[in-house]
């Protein structure tokens, strides 16, 4: 019966022999779906089993708008300085640069114009994994000569949201952006240039109470928690039991603050038809 007992103590396979399974090949949905990750690339990042669509940035998302996936990046070396010389749990500039590095990103929004059905567009596009999509003064400044360029070259202008609010340790320079973007959006309305602003999951804090609510269009992705505080404060604030589905974008559209939710393998047409119909011009296919 040796043929049950091992030989050698401990573990002998080398490390260069270990044979692991690489990561990224499956995808679990926060509701226990396995979904294969080329699948999911294919479906627009969106689970085939439940329709949960993934938290994605703006690399799918230009990829998904853009024809052929061609843009010109605007302001793309754009980074954050450190006016306060602000300290939590590490010195601010060393907070920027962990985030740079593990994004390989400058800041939480990238800019760029490009074609989409093709008619040019320019897109904003927040990107939550630089350190959840705060809104600093970079992020303010980028969209601000985003909204600039559309209005100087009469394009439309699409801002896509997904942050968790204001950049704490920018403080009040953070806080100056809601009125910053503001304001280049009502240009922008005052020259007729449509503005398109998709909601995605989450939008939160600053960005809500500013830009991603001063849409033409106010359009929300399934499913996306879109809200100024989150439901726990609301919660406690007023000492009330929260709506089922509250700040949902579903609830968000029952009561009248969305246009409507799309799908995102529906976005590219949804945004373009809506572009055709408020410049009266011919429905592209």
């Amino acid at each position: 019966m040796s043929w049950f007992k091992r030989k050698t103590k401990g573990i002998t396979t080398t490390t260069e022999e270990k044979k692991d399974t690489p990561k990224g090949l499956w995808y679990k949905s926060p509701t226990g779906k396995i979904v294969d990750a080329e699948e999911l690339e294919k479906n627009f990042y969106v689970s085939p089993e439940d329709g949960y669509h993934v938290r994605i940035g703006s690399k799918e998302y230009f990829k998904i708008l853009f024809d052929d996936n061609k843009f010109e990046e605007l302001d793309a070396n754009m980074e954050s300085k450190d006016p306060l010389k602000f300290v939590d749990t590490k010195k601010y500039p060393d907070r920027l640069k962990a985030a740079q590095e593990k994004t390989k990103l400058k800041d939480a929004v990238r800019t760029a114009v490009g074609k989409s059905k093709g008619k040019d567009l320019v897109i904003a596009c927040m990107d939550f994994s630089f350190i959840g999509g705060s809104m600093g003064s970079v992020v303010g400044e980028k969209i601000a000569r985003a909204a600039d360029y559309s209005l100087k070259n009469k394009i439309p202008f699409m801002i896509i949201s997904k942050s968790g609010g204001a950049r704490m340790m920018e403080a009040a320079y953070s806080l100056m952006q809601l009125a910053k973007t503001s304001a280049k959006l009502a240009q922008l309305a005052e020259a007729g240039i449509p503005y398109i602003s998709l909601c995605t999951d989450p939008t939160t804090g600053g960005t809500t109470a500013s830009f991603a609510m001063l849409g033409d269009i106010n359009v929300a992705e399934p499913g996306a928690l879109i809200g100024f505080a989150g439901p726990r404060v609301v919660k406690d604030t007023t000492g009330k039991e929260l709506p089922e589905g509250f700040q949902t974008s579903e609830f968000l559209l029952e009561h009248g603050f969305l246009d409507f939710i799309s799908h995102r393998k529906q976005l590219k047409n949804k945004i373009n038809q809506y572009i055709d119909l408020i410049t009266n011009q011919p429905l592209r296919a």
